[in-house]
């Protein structure tokens, strides 16, 4: 069916591939993750601490509450375990790192002439798993911000949505303290093409994988460090 002009008429439904719609998804968080970086990596140390402070701070406030999400929707683990994980990665992890000199020279060794200057890589790919979703994604990602890097996370299918509400939250109180708008990303659509996508992105730097060895080997056959 079509008019004068030859042109298709009548409506349609518009039938979208969800491996296609994932890659897709992929490709936008990864160059809106480095569009972020463009200016993350120029901030100064008190600026990213400052940040990860704000991230880490609401990561532990909302610990209990991403706890039960979890475990309301994997089925694994036991509530009170996953809160302490939680817990620890954003209260203990956070105490490790928060210290950490991680812009401009952060070591001199005046008698060889060395400095060492730290330099951000760029786009984190982090893929996270069912089994502890919650937990892993806290410390990546305040791992990233510490290092003046920005994150995309690719959150295991069985465990979407807590992973998306840690990052949502994370991702909230880093910008309210001045991240850059993208910084922090989580993939919404997700499959195993618009993981490899994620991993394989030419703007992707670098790979923080955690699962099973089939992820695994994903990550090192990408092509990128990971």
């Amino acid at each position: 069916v079509g008019d004068a002009l030859g042109r298709p008429g009548g409506n349609f439904n518009m039938v979208k591939d969800p491996d296609l719609v994932s890659v897709q998804e992929a490709r936008t968080l990864v160059t809106r993750a480095r569009e972020a970086w463009n200016l993350f990596a120029h901030f100064s140390q008190e600026q990213v601490d400052q940040i990860v402070a704000a991230a880490a701070e609401a990561a532990s406030e909302a610990s209990y509450e991403l706890a039960q999400s979890a475990v309301d929707e994997t089925g694994f683990g036991v509530l009170k375990h996953k809160f302490v994980k939680n817990k620890f990665a954003a209260v203990e992890v956070y105490r490790f790192i928060k210290d950490l000199k991680t812009v401009g020279i952060i070591r001199e060794i005046p008698e060889r002439k060395l400095y060492e200057i730290a330099e951000p890589v760029g786009v984190v790919a982090a893929v996270i798993p069912s089994t502890n979703p919650t937990s892993t994604a806290i410390y990546k990602i305040l791992l990233c911000l510490k290092s003046r890097n920005s994150i995309v996370l690719s959150p295991h299918p069985a465990a979407r949505e807590c992973i998306q509400a840690t990052a949502k939250v994370m991702r909230e109180a880093a910008e309210a303290a001045g991240a850059p708008v993208g910084t922090i990303g989580c993939m919404e659509q997700v499959s195993l093409e618009g993981t490899q996508e994620l991993m394989r992105h030419r703007d992707t730097a670098i790979i923080l994988a955690t699962g099973g060895m089939g992820l695994v080997r994903a990550a090192y056959s990408s092509g990128k460090p990971a």
